[in-house]
């Protein structure tokens, strides 16, 4: 099993940064894959990134370029840095793991960028 804690969620204004964790409760270094997806208010739930533990990452066509992921196996935690944030990035950002064909979530942390 696996608990996970997110956060680093805020109000921020257009074109500003933040920087998203999601620790686990466990070593993440048998997690094979990890991530980060987010739900916007009368919308479904969408992936945003995800990282292997051999490190392959993949995102969002909307967010190539702007947000990176990283995961420091040694701190059992994910990050997703997030710079030249837009209002369509408003979300509530939920990290997730990938264990033994189960998708663990956390509980989930509110972005919100002002125009």
């Amino acid at each position: 099993q696996v608990q996970l804690v997110e956060s680093g969620g805020d109000l921020v204004q257009a074109g500003g940064s933040l920087r998203l964790s999601c620790a686990a409760s466990r070593t993440i270094f048998s997690i094979n894959d990890m991530g980060w997806y987010r739900q916007a208010p009368g919308k479904q739930r969408e992936l945003v990134a995800g990282i292997s533990n051999g490190g392959s990452t993949n995102y969002a066509h909307s967010v190539k370029g702007r947000f990176t992921i990283s995961r420091d196996n040694a701190k059992n935690t994910v990050y997703l840095q997030m710079n030249s944030l837009k209002p369509e990035d408003t979300a509530v950002y939920f990290c997730y793991a990938d264990y033994y064909n189960y998708k663990y979530w956390g509980q989930g942390t509110q972005v919100t960028v002002s125009s």
